[in-house]
């Protein structure tokens, strides 16, 4: 198992040798306010409110865990969730702090995707150079209030009014003008001609995280449409994962608590002009929740910015449907309306920055906006329209996760209603708005700290790995489990194999082998479960478990072959008492 870095992978051996010289208290403890208790430690869990510290973290094990609202992980893995860091930045900064070089394994895919990234970064020089030789171009610029600073930090540019100007500077053979066109800067016709896609238009370009080009959105100057044209779909740019904006804002701002998004390229850059710079923009489509899941790595309040009128208002609705999803205690989401025919840009432009702060100090929360909506197309005053109102609200409230901002929003709507909140519950839950049932739990299961009841075998065997890794070094070989009919047999053979081909994994390095495993969350919870027991008891209890294991599948194994004794072949009946000898009958 490896790591994906985005050119190249980082080897699974680097992510091992990391988390070994990586001291977990040391790294929380440059962000958490620590107390040793006995060989542990504890602090107040960053990821939820609480008064009494219920945040644990084993240095031993490189492991923490908040018994709370059971957040957990390693130090890699803490990093990501409270810096908001993707996987690679978080190994990079992580790196960092050991003093260690991020190695990547090359591949020719990540050398493709390379040479992508060289060709757009090229293409971004080349339109910021020509930009200065445009009048017309600058004169535009400076007309919306973009002074050359600000230009020069959005690396804006200009793409010529011509057919060629990408073509006769990055081409130069059939080859490289099917990277030009793999990348979206050369578009083809149905002739197979190729050309430039942009002309004749000032040029964003559209950065990554890592502060990669990786598209471009373009605005047409004078008459011609599209007005706006934004790169294709392309290897590196997928618009429904990306947010214009938001590689300057995290440059600009060391902590973000705020986020705005709106519409336009231009009210991003006309906002950062007057000293606001938290705001990003979608790629001329709704806010995905790829989009919304990457905003709130990086804040824990988003303000949806849209124009007042109903169009601005339908779009803000699109938004709130694809937020909901997200929205969870300790988050934010809120609306701000402006006043009908002003945008970000020209309001903060005639108003000034604080005046416009003092605007978003106004917002709307998601769930005032969901139950005005909600009522204004309903008659409130009379039963009908109240039950019409809640079955309206019944798919809505079903995407948003379990928790207490669901309960709130839940009350919040049944005051509304008219009936109590457990009540509605009821009827929601029932599918009928006129009916009535036991109502579905909102308390996330995942909240709750694990319990340490009766287990499987399996998941027993799974647990004393996790904590004791080692353990697997001694115990019986592991094939036996391949004919083993029990829920999670595969899982465990595959978690000693592991462990056998790299005999130094701790626990916490054993979780980063599984990050990207569909199950690698479930070893995670195993491992929040508490053992009551030192390494040594682990893995002696972990070895007699296999041994127990070993005994039912040899036994699973007589019963199937004694069931068609009759029609057995020799090697099948060599095994049936091979299997019968070992088992002393």
């Amino acid at each position: 198992m490896q790591a994906a870095g985005m050119s190249g992978r980082i080897p699974q051996a680097f992510i091992d040798e990391l988390l070994a010289r990586a001291d977990i208290i040391e790294v929380l403890g440059s962000r958490l306010q620590l107390k040793k208790a006995g060989r542990e430690y504890k602090a107040l869990c960053p990821f939820h409110s609480e008064k009494t510290p219920s945040f644990t973290i084993s240095p031993d094990k490189g492991f923490y865990h908040c018994f709370g609202c059971g957040a957990h992980g390693t130090a890699l893995g803490f990093l990501m969730e409270h810096d908001r860091l993707p996987f690679v930045e978080a190994v990079e900064e992580l790196a960092g702090m050991v003093g260690l070089e991020v190695p990547r394994e090359d591949s020719p895919a990540a050398r493709v995707q390379r040479s992508h990234h060289e060709l757009l970064a090229q293409a971004a020089r080349i339109y910021r150079e020509l930009l200065k030789d445009s009048a017309e171009a600058v004169g535009y610029f400076k007309g919306r209030g973009i002074d050359g600073p600000t230009a020069a930090r959005f690396h804006l540019g200009y793409a010529p009014d011509a057919w060629d100007t990408i073509q006769q500077r990055l081409g130069g053979g059939p080859d490289a003008e099917q990277a030009l066109l793999d990348v979206g800067l050369l578009t083809e016709n149905e002739r197979g001609r190729r050309y430039d896609r942009f002309r004749g238009r000032v040029m964003f370009p559209i950065r990554d995280l890592r502060g990669r080009v990786i598209g471009f959105g373009a605005r047409v100057l004078g008459a011609g449409e599209p007005k706006y044209l934004n790169s294709p779909e392309t290897p590196v740019f997928h618009k429904g994962r990306e947010l214009y904006g938001l590689y300057e804002a995290r440059q600009a701002l060391r902590q973000i608590t705020r986020l705005v998004v709106v519409e336009g390229y231009m009210d991003v850059i006309g906002l950062a002009r007057h000293g606001i710079a938290y705001a990003v923009a979608t790629l001329g489509t709704a806010t995905t929740s790829e989009q919304l899941a990457r905003l709130f790595r990086v804040t824990d309040e988003v303000v949806f910015c849209f124009d007042g009128d109903r169009a601005g208002r339908a779009a803000a609705w699109r938004a709130l449907e694809n937020a909901l999803p997200e929205a969870r205690e300790g988050r934010q989401i809120g609306f701000l309306f402006l006043p009908e025919g002003e945008d970000p840009d020209s309001l903060v432009a005639r108003e000034g920055a604080n005046a416009f702060e003092a605007r978003l100090s106004q917002v709307q929360p998601l769930s005032d906006f969901l139950v005005e909506r909600l009522a204004q197309a309903v008659d409130t005053s009379t039963v009908d329209g109240r039950a019409r109102l809640a079955e309206q609200a019944r798919p809505l409230l079903a995407r948003l996760p379990a928790g207490v901002y669901r309960e709130l929003l839940l009350e919040k709507l049944a005051g509304t209603v008219g009936l109590g909140a457990a009540r509605l519950e009821k009827l929601l839950a029932a599918g009928d708005p006129r009916a009535g049932s036991a109502p579905a739990d909102p308390r996330p299961p995942a909240r709750a700290r694990p319990r340490s009841g009766r287990a499987s075998l399996v998941r027993q065997a799974l647990l004393r790995l996790l904590h004791c890794p080692r353990a697997a070094l001694e115990g019986p070989d592991p094939d036996f489990l391949a004919t083993l009919d029990r829920p999670g047999a595969a899982l465990l053979r595959a978690v000693i194999e592991d462990i056998r081909a790299h005999p130094q994994l701790t626990p916490a390095m054993l979780l980063e082998h599984w990050r990207e495993h569909p199950e690698g969350r479930h070893l995670g919870r195993l491992l929040d479960t508490e053992l009551l027991v030192d390494d040594d008891a682990a893995a002696e209890e972990y070895r007699d478990i296999m041994q127990r294991l070993a005994v039912d599948a040899r036994r699973a194994r007589i019963e199937q072959l004694s069931a068609r004794s009759g029609a057995l072949e020799e090697a099948e009946k060599a095994e049936l008492r091979a299997l019968i000898a070992a088992s002393g009958r």
